[in-house]
C-alpha cells in the first residue's frame, strides 16, 4: 500500500471510516479492474497532497464483499467521501485528478 494510504478491511472498517473524524476518502476496488488500476496513481497523490487533511482509504472489494454490499456498491472504482463518518458523496469510475480535488476541496471547506 502507498504511503499515506490505510488499507481497510470488514474487522478495521468501523475504526478506519465511520469512528474517523473529519474527510474521509474509500477508494473501493479490486485486482482485476483496469479502472481502478488507472485512477490508484491519482488516490495515492491527493493522499500524499492532502496529508494530515483528509484519510485515505482503500478497500477491496473482493476480499471485503460484506462492505461493499452496505454501501451499494455496483461499479468500480468507486470513491466514496465520508465526513465525520457519514457518507456524503461517491464519484463512480476513474475520474480526472481535478474533479476529486475540487470534491475534496469543498468538503473541507
Amino acid at each position: 500500500m502507498a504511503e499515506g494510504i490505510i488499507n481497510a478491511t470488514t474487522a478495521t472498517w468501523d475504526a478506519e471510516v465511520i469512528g474517523a473524524g473529519g474527510v474521509v476518502l474509500v477508494d473501493f476496488w479490486a485486482v482485476w479492474c483496469g479502472p481502478c488500476r488507472m485512477v490508484a496513481p491519482t488516490v495515492e497523490e491527493l493522499a500524499k497532497e492532502y496529508e494530515g487533511k483528509i484519510k485515505v482509504v482503500k478497500l477491496n472489494t473482493d476480499e471485503n464483499p460484506d462492505i461493499a454490499s452496505k454501501y451499494k456498491i455496483m461499479g468500480i472504482p468507486t470513491l466514496m467521501f465520508f465526513k465525520d463518518g457519514n457518507k456524503v458523496d461517491q464519484i463512480v469510475g476513474a475520474v480526472p485528478k481535478s474533479q476529486l480535488k475540487d470534491k475534496i476541496d469543498s468538503l473541507l471547506g
